[in-house]
């Protein structure tokens, strides 16, 4: 639900999120790259329990 969706979403932008004060671009493109990249480990992870309530 959309709790699960807070927690990816939580986990797929909280590098921009804490250098956002250090990004002088004004647009920022999240490639599938990026995704499978940030969220390889959720994807590979067996038992996702930490993200089911």
């Amino acid at each position: 639900g959309a709790r699960r969706l807070h927690t990816i979403m939580e986990k797929l932008l909280e590098d921009l999120s804490f250098e956002a004060s250090e990004i002088t671009l004004e647009k920022i493109t999240i490639t599938p790259q990026y995704v499978e990249e940030k969220l390889a480990t959720i994807a590979k992870n067996k038992d996702v329990s930490q993200f089911i309530l």
